[in-house]
């Protein structure tokens, strides 16, 4: 494994961590492009009651652009 991708490993090791994501939730986030970068943007701060959790906004995401329930599997 090169520098690279054991850096790529541990910025999605400390997304997974900081937005407190389960390995499915990971997998949902790269199916849709994201960066560990921008998930961890994305959490939201005490003042910031109107926005979701990451892993909630993840999922809805995932589930408007595919219409398929991830822990279902099955299509809207």
């Amino acid at each position: 494994m090169g520098q690279k991708e054991k850096q790529k490993q541990a910025a999605w090791t400390e997304a997974k961590r900081r937005c407190r994501l389960s390995v499915k939730e990971i997998e949902m986030a790269k199916q849709l492009g994201m960066t560990p970068k921008s998930l961890i943007k994305n959490i939201p701060a005490p003042s910031q009651s109107w926005k979701l959790p990451v892993k909630d906004w993840i999922r809805s995401l995932y589930f408007e652009k595919f219409g398929v329930d991830e822990e279902d599997g099955l299509p809207f």
